[in-house]
This record gives structure tokens, C-alpha cells and sequence, in this order.
């Protein structure tokens, strides 16, 4: 790899080398010295002319056929004085993600799967990352067992410089002693605050936990639906707000579990249910750490958000919140977590509050500040807005409920798939969210509570699996997390959601949520512009939706032009009406994009907005 000389020291004139004040010998014997180490570079194959690339410069000379002026003062443009990937810039994300997977590895990163040695690659950065794969991919289903011993090969790429040497390393050379090494390193590039300008996306750093390089492409494949076609064009999936496509991951983990492991749990002592408990727990426990729960008795299997928050609402908020108490929530909210606490604040003859946001379709935390009071027994809001994308500044609002005395639930359903979430680091006491959302299956979410609640809180059904012993005078519960999950559960679905969970993990959700911003800055820096565009929610933390209306046009109608494109996006309310009506509307149209979407898919996307603006 050719690093910059415009960083040496490099003698341009007789003057400058001073051989009598200096003891040095004369200019010539320098320059046959200075060309013998440029024949010496990787990759020469031919001696040089006797000239070279160091012959002493004439001033004002001419430069040789097929030279431009370099950084040296007099001297031809060196090859490579550019610093690598300068002259290569990447318009796309995943041109500049993917790659990462070429480079030489200039961060920490694992041993790749497909058994590659663990050093620089040999081969030139890719130049456009949409085509074709890379040397480091997504984890398969099925990974090859990395070999032990790497076969030796030639070094090609070293972390060693072979730039151009200075005064004191030829000092060195003609005493005859080793020259230090000389290290040029290029000042570290600043991020922009706006990754569309220019369109440059930044590369997610590889985390030292072991994360494979991303390929977006590679992780296309492991999504079967993406292969579907509709109305005879590829599918696009840009309604990953409303439910996200499973990966091979998820689907063989379901397939396995009915083939080998299907069985009622903690009921009986054969094999199967032996399996089918351990599997079960197994997945309660992979969720307990995705969440960075301290306990997995904390983490209780619900069908979704929407169950999460009615148990949570008929059972602590059942036993907790009377008459004149508060309940508040945020106008981002859908209507899972505002229909529960409204039900619940008209038989308790409590007060349901709600805090507003501002144009940006942010909340206002001042006003959050001055509606919380000693009332308030309960706040509930969601981190990511459904209708939106807005992200919600959660940990701010759950201290002030804690200062107020009150609990705070945060819906993460539209968060889980984005970005990484510690509901210690949040403090909340309740937090709730939907398999399939998190690319796991339907059906199946999960709750976590805070020990100290769950355990003074009720049972919010009763039936089988949640009862220690029962007579016709009494019943004894078991504790929680059994005590909620009355009745056979939905168990193969936790297993696929366990195995959801892994698959994010395997991939980084840091890695995720990188190329996901850098992807809805693209689209949204390509949607904004096109006449008659509104885009509705426009705050600056944002997680991958783009909710907008078109002018002339209902949104159900771009659905459908959209639709015969084999583009699936959501129009209508999104079941968030109260935040659509505070921008004056009924519905929006709303892509919502995943880590498995492409700038190419953005482009079609774009491409049909435009054709129907301008018709």
C-alpha cells in the first residue's frame, strides 16, 4: 500500500543538502543511494532508468511525458501520493460498509468464518460493494469450523510503511547504522454531522467482541422472502415498522423444535419435555440478556407489546392507581399504550395526562417536568415512535417519574430492532416489546419487571403452569416469572425468538443501527426534495422510518402505485391517530427500512415517489 510523500523530508536543491557544513557526500551518491531503495518497493519488477524518480531536479524543468506536479516543491507526482481510497469515494452506504470486508484490517475483528487468516487482505478495497460478496460475510446457518493452522502465505500487506526516507534516515544508512522506521500515518478522517453531505457514509466500526464485518448482501441471503417477487418485480420490504421478515436462523430453529423437540414443558419427566423446558428457558434467559436484565425471573413470555402492557395495567396498575391518581403518556404513543390506561383511568376514576410534542415531533421535556407531580402514579412511553421514528429521550423521563415517587414502563417495541437496550442503564420498571419486530416470530413478546413489583403484583390469569398447589378453598401461586403465564404458552415461538435474539447478537446491534442511520439519511436526503413531499417527523434522533404525505395524492393511493412496484410500504393511522392528528392528519405513507435493505431498493423507492409528484 502507497502512503503520501508529501509528509517527507525529500532534498530539492544542492543547497539543501549542505554535504561540506554536514559531512555528508555529495548529491549523487545520495541519489543512486535513494534510487536503489525505490527499486527495492514491493512490486518493482524492472530496474529503474539511471535517472530515476529522485534524479536531482533543475528548476522550472519540464516534468516527463505523463507527470502532473506532486506535493514535492519541484518534483513529479509519485505514485500513490494520494492516501488510500482518497480517489474512492463511496455514494452509498453499504458501498461503504461492504467494504470493510476488503481492506486491510485496520480494526479489531474476528477469525472469519469461511476460515481466511486472520490479517490484511491482499486485495484492493472493493470498489463498488453492491456486487458480489466478500472475503468476511453474515454467519450461515451452518458455519465451517474455523481451522486451527493457517497456511503460510506471502506477506504482500504489512502494517509497515514504505514511504519515501528523510535526511535523518539516509543519515543513518551512509554511517552505516539501521534507520529508524519511518511511520507516516494520515490524521483521522472527522465524521460530518450529516452523513449525506456529502454522500459518505461512514464504515460501523468492527466491536472487539467479535462481530463480523458487515455485508449487507450476505445477509440478504439469509432471508428467504427477499427472493419473493411481486407483481412480477423483486421484492422490497420497506414495512419493517409493522413486522420484520425472519431469517434462515429463525426458521430451522422452529423447524427443529417440532421435529425433535415438541413437548409441554415443566409437566413431565420424559426426554421431550425435558428438551422443550430447557429450550424454553433457555430463550427467557437469551432475552434477559438482551435486555441486560439482572434476573431472567424478571422476564415474563407475553404474546406482544399489546399484552405486555394490558398485564401490566390489570395487575399493577389494578392494585396500585385510584381515584385523583395520574397516569401519564406521551402523544407518540400507539394505541397499545394509551387504550389500556384509558380503560383503566375510567373505572379507577383516575386522570389519563399527556405529554405534547413540538413541530420536530419530539417530546418537550419541560413539559414532561411540569406534568408529572405527586399524582402521578404511573408514566408510560414509547422509545421509538411507530408513526415517526422519532427516539425518545427515555432515561430523562423515567428519572423524573422516579423523582416524582411514580413508575415508568417504556414500550420498546419499535426499539429493540435499532439499537441496543439496558433497562438497568434506562431505570425502568417496566419494559415491554413484540418477537416480531425483532425479526422472531408472531405471537410472542415479552415483559420485563423490576423483582420487587412482579413479586407484589397479582396474577392476571389463572389456569395451569402458574399455581404452586390449588384446593376448592384456596389457591397458591408460584412466583414470578410463572406466576403471569397461565396455560400452555406459546413455547416454540420463544424458543424462535431466542434464536432471533442470537442472530442480532451474531451481527452487532451497533453494526445495525449504524447502517440503518446512514441508510435513512440517505433516503431521507433523496426523499425531502422532491416537490409536494411532506415529511412528517423530522426530530434529529430518528430510528429508520420516513412517514410523509405527497400532495394531491391519499396515501392509501401511493401504497398502491407503490405496491405494483413490488414495494411494500404501511399507509393509513399506523394505530398512532392522536399523533398524526397534532400534524393535521388522518394517515401518512410510511416506509420503514432494516438492516437488510439497499440504497438500490432506496433508489426504486425514490424513483416511483417521483414519477407520481410529477404526474
Amino acid at each position: 500500500m502507497w502512503r503520501s510523500a508529501s509528509s517527507m523530508t525529500i532534498p530539492t536543491a544542492t543547497s539543501d543538502l549542505a554535504p561540506a557544513a554536514a559531512g555528508l557526500p555529495d548529491v549523487g551518491l545520495l541519489t543512486a543511494l535513494a534510487n536503489q531503495f525505490f527499486a527495492a518497493l514491493p512490486g518493482t519488477t524492472a530496474p529503474l532508468s539511471a535517472g530515476g524518480p529522485f534524479a536531482h531536479p533543475v528548476p522550472n524543468a519540464p516534468l516527463p511525458p505523463g507527470l502532473a506536479p506532486g506535493p514535492l516543491a519541484n518534483g513529479p507526482m509519485l505514485p500513490g501520493t494520494l492516501a488510500p481510497g482518497a480517489n474512492v469515494v463511496p455514494s452509498t452506504p453499504e458501498q461503504a460498509l461492504a467494504g470493510i470486508a476488503s481492506a486491510p484490517a485496520l480494526l479489531p475483528h474476528a477469525a472469519a468464518a469461511n476460515g481466511l487468516p486472520d490479517h490484511a487482505a491482499i486485495v484492493p478495497p472493493a470498489v463498488n460493494g453492491r456486487f458480489g460478496g466478500h472475503s468476511l460475510a453474515m454467519p450461515q446457518a451452518a458455519r465451517p469450523p474455523i481451522p486451527t493452522e493457517r497456511p503460510p502465505r506471502e506477506d504482500r500487506v504489512s502494517a509497515r510503511s514504505h514511504g519515501l526516507p528523510g535526511e535523518d534516515d539516509l543519515r543513518a544508512l551512509l554511517a552505516g547504522g539501521t534507520a529508524p522506521p519511518a511511520l507516516p500515518t494520515a490524521p483521522a478522517p472527522t465524521e460530518p454531522e450529516f452523513y449525506f453531505v456529502p454522500a459518505r457514509p461512514a464504515v460501523p466500526q468492527v466491536p472487539a467482541s467479535g462481530h463480523p464485518a458487515f455485508d449487507v448482501h450476505a445477509v440478504r441471503r439469509d432471508f428467504p422472502i427477499l427472493q419473493e417477487r411481486v407483481n412480477g418485480r423483486p421484492l422490497v420490504w420497506f414495512d419493517n415498522a409493522a413486522t420484520t421478515q425472519k431469517p434462515l436462523a429463525v426458521l430451522n430453529r422452529l423447524d427443529h423444535f417440532y421435529r425433535h423437540e415438541n413437548s409441554n414443558i415443566h409437566r413431565a419427566a420424559h426426554d421431550l419435555a425435558a428438551r422443550a423446558t430447557d429450550a424454553y428457558e433457555k430463550a427467557r434467559e437469551t432475552v434477559r440478556a438482551f435486555l441486560g436484565a439482572s434476573s431472567a425471573d424478571e422476564i415474563i413470555f407475553v404474546r406482544g407489546a399489546t399484552e405486555g402492557i394490558n398485564l401490566i395495567a390489570r395487575t399493577w396498575g389494578t392494585k396500585n392507581i385510584g381515584d385523583g391518581d395520574e397516569i401519564l403518556v406521551s402523544q407518540l404513543e400507539h394505541h397499545a399504550n394509551i387504550v389500556p390506561w384509558q380503560q383503566l383511568a375510567q373505572e379507577k376514576g383516575a386522570r389519563l395526562k399527556v405529554i405534547p410534542v413540538d413541530d420536530s415531533g419530539q417530546v418537550i421535556l419541560e413539559e414532561a417536568r411540569r406534568l408529572i407531580s405527586a399524582r402521578t402514579k404511573i408514566v408510560a412511553v414509547t422509545q421509538v415512535s411507530n408513526a415517526l421514528g422519532t427516539v425518545v429521550p427515555v432515561a430523562e423521563i423515567v428519572e423524573l417519574a422516579h423523582r416524582a415517587g411514580a413508575v415508568a414502563l417504556v414500550d420498546g417495541a419499535q426499539s429493540v430492532s435499532h439499537m441496543r437496550v439496558d433497562v438497568q442503564a434506562i431505570g425502568a420498571d417496566f419494559f415491554v416489546f413484540s418477537g416480531h419486530k425483532v425479526f422472531g416470530p408472531t405471537g410472542i413478546g415479552a415483559v420485563f419487571g423490576r423483582k420487587a413489583l412482579l413479586d407484589d403484583m397479582p396474577p392476571w390469569q389463572g389456569g395451569g403452569n402458574m399455581i404452586a398447589d390449588v384446593t376448592f378453598e384456596r389457591t397458591v401461586f408460584q412466583p414470578p416469572p410463572h406466576r403471569f403465564e397461565a396455560g400452555t404458552g406459546n413455547i416454540a415461538d420463544a424458543v424462535g425468538l431466542g434464536a432471533a435474539l442470537d442472530y442480532v447478537d451474531r451481527i452487532g446491534i451497533e453494526t445495525i443501527a449504524r447502517y440503518e442511520h446512514d441508510l435513512l439519511a440517505y433516503a431521507t436526503h433523496q426523499l425531502a426534495p422532491i416537490k409536494g413531499v411532506r415529511l412528517i417527523g423530522t426530530a434529529r434522533d430518528k430510528a429508520s422510518v420516513l412517514s410523509f404525505v405527497l400532495e394531491g395524492m391519499k396515501p392509501e393511493d401511493v401504497g398502491r402505485a407503490l405496491n405494483s412496484e413490488g414495494i411494500a410500504v404501511r399507509s393509513g393511522h399506523h394505530c398512532a391517530q392522536p399523533i398524526l392528528r397534532r400534524f393535521g392528519l388522518e394517515a401518512t405513507v410510511r416506509p420503514s427500512l432494516a438492516f437488510y435493505n439497499t440504497c438500490d431498493e432506496v433508489d426504486r423507492f425514490i424513483s416511483v415517489v417521483r414519477r407520481l409528484a410529477r404526474a
